[in-house]
């Protein structure tokens, strides 16, 4: 198993930066390659993406996935079934400036290269960083 995290500020409070992430119809403004989340189920999320992998063609892929909201503690935490055991955590704490928040983002993989993954978790951050703070302005 390979763990990996990374953080950013995100100039909103921590509450509603929280409520946004909980929003599972949210996912596609800030997840990359992302394109729709529907929830059903309880804590189960219909997602398709927009893959282009190395080794095959480019294409939209739907899959099953589970998101649960754990607001004791301001965290998500996120999967996916399949050979790389995808799953992870986002957390949301107060940040150094009032009005702010820190948001964290832990992931487990199996069988992925780690350069793609740090790659990928800047993205995310940065992405819901200018989700976030587009909507709250």
């Amino acid at each position: 198993m390979n763990d990996y995290d990374n953080s950013i500020t995100v100039d909103v409070p921590p509450g509603r930066l929280f409520d946004y992430l909980a929003d599972v119809k949210n996912l596609p403004a800030y997840m990359p390659r992302l394109k729709a989340a529907h929830p059903h189920d309880g804590d189960r999320v219909t997602v398709t993406a927009h893959i282009d992998p190395p080794d095959g063609p480019e294409q939209d892929v739907t899959s099953e996935a589970w998101i649960r909201v754990l607001e004791h503690g301001k965290t998500l935490t996120w999967g996916s079934p399949g050979p790389n055991d995808y799953h992870g955590q986002l957390h949301v704490a107060a940040g150094e400036q009032e009005g702010t928040s820190r948001l964290t983002v832990e992931l487990h993989a199996e069988h992925v290269e780690g350069q793609q993954i740090d790659d990928g978790l800047r993205e995310t951050l940065t992405g819901i960083k200018n989700a976030v703070e587009h909507a709250e302005h």
